[in-house]
């Protein structure tokens, strides 16, 4: 069996709108879609002394809360495999150990607890940061109507692993690529001879872009790709770029101050302010 995409849910709107996206997914990507539910926020808040009804009530809710997104799931997608799986150990960990198996691990933006609100906290930039696959935060319009797929590129390292997920993501959506270089100056220019320079540095950066991109348009020749190298901060270009986006990637790293471990500041803004879907890809 391929390694599956995995999806978290607390039967939020938010994590629906995760399972509707993973589902998507699986099904472009003819792959089996696993459910997961934590009832570690549940059981936690249960009285240190309980009942095994009590107990037995928290692990039925959360029974419930997997039959309805499976449910979802199928219904969207008929033909795709899914299973369910219900966890009790902390969410954090849950998550690091199935993405070592997964091909892809999917979170919502917002919920009420567990899987689906994991990215306004710590939890969540943790699953961004270490997990073993690349992670998407459906947040935004997870809907498809671009047909667009951006991609963020930091010349400074490697944006290999960002670009051939990019690349491929729109070769199963049948969309195009747009590679977004933002780079910044500083101070504001103030003669004629520094907006030249900025000039001939930012024609030097277009250079370095397109030769960047040349495995990539020769694996997929028919795949339409747009370069945009911009006067302006990494996070603000991206989060205009994905207002007409139906994704956007991003590295686990980038070359500038680091917000939590293995994970760029750029990243992490990205994560925060993104209108669309939010990829964090990484090698396997």
């Amino acid at each position: 069996m391929s390694d599956p995409i995995i999806v978290g849910t607390d039967a939020s709107a938010g994590a629906d709108r995760a399972i509707d996206w993973a589902a998507d997914e699986a099904a472009l990507r003819h792959r089996p879609l696993r459910i997961v539910h934590s009832l570690e926020k549940a059981l936690r808040e249960l009285p240190l002394v309980s009942s095994s009804h009590a107990a037995n009530a928290v692990n039925t809710a959360g029974r419930r809360i997997l039959d309805e997104a499976g449910r979802r799931a199928r219904e969207r997608h008929p033909g795709i495999d899914v299973t369910t799986e219900l966890v009790a150990e902390g969410t954090a960990t849950a998550l690091h150990d199935r993405s070592e198996k997964a091909f892809e691990l999917v979170v919502g933006h917002r919920g009420l607890g567990g899987f689906a609100s994991l990215m306004l906290g710590s939890t969540g930039l943790h699953a961004a940061a270490h997990a073993a696959c690349p992670v998407v935060i459906v947040r935004g319009d997870a809907v498809p109507r671009h047909d667009e797929i951006v991609v963020g590129i930091d010349l400074i390292g490697d944006p290999a692993v960002a670009l051939g997920y990019a690349f491929e993501a729109a070769a199963v959506r049948s969309a195009r690529v747009r590679v977004v270089h933002a780079w910044q100056i500083g101070d504001a220019l103030v003669d004629l001879r520094q907006e030249i320079d900025a000039r001939d540095a930012e024609e030097k950066l277009r250079s370095d872009v397109l030769q960047r991109l040349m495995p990539w348009r020769k694996a997929q020749p028919s795949t339409e790709v747009i370069e945009e190298v911009v006067r302006e901060h990494p996070v603000a270009a991206l989060t205009d770029a994905s207002r007409n986006a139906d994704l956007v990637v991003v590295g686990a790293l980038d070359h500038h101050w680091y917000q939590s471990p293995w994970l760029g500041s750029v990243s992490h803004g990205v994560i925060h302010h993104a209108h669309c879907p939010v990829a964090v890809a990484r090698a396997k």
